[in-house]
């Protein structure tokens, strides 16, 4: 897998968080976590998807936040729409073989 989570996203999360510090290696080790996390229950979504990086920006915060256990409850919507879309998107490709 190539890598996933760049430098430019790890800037704009920072952006997002309104952080300065020099936590890059940190902050990268939990968006790679969030988007392992994520991809692992929704499917195989990128980084280009709006959605798909609004949920990896959002379990980041609050792994961040160490408030980790409440991401799901809270985001259980949106990540319940990306695996049904992902499901739907599948199943159309197999039925076009």
């Amino acid at each position: 897998m190539s890598q996933v989570i760049t430098q430019e996203i790890v800037e704009e999360f920072k952006l997002r968080m309104h952080l300065d510090g020099d936590e890059d290696g940190n902050l990268a080790r939990i968006l790679k976590a969030s988007h392992a996390d994520l991809t692992r229950i929704c499917g195989d979504y990128d980084l280009t998807d709006e959605v798909f990086k609004e949920l990896v920006f959002e379990r980041s915060r609050y792994a961040y936040n160490d408030a980790l256990e409440y991401f799901y409850t809270n985001f259980l919507t949106q990540i319940n729409n990306l695996m049904v879309a992902k499901a739907l998107e599948t199943g159309d490709s197999d039925e076009t073989q």
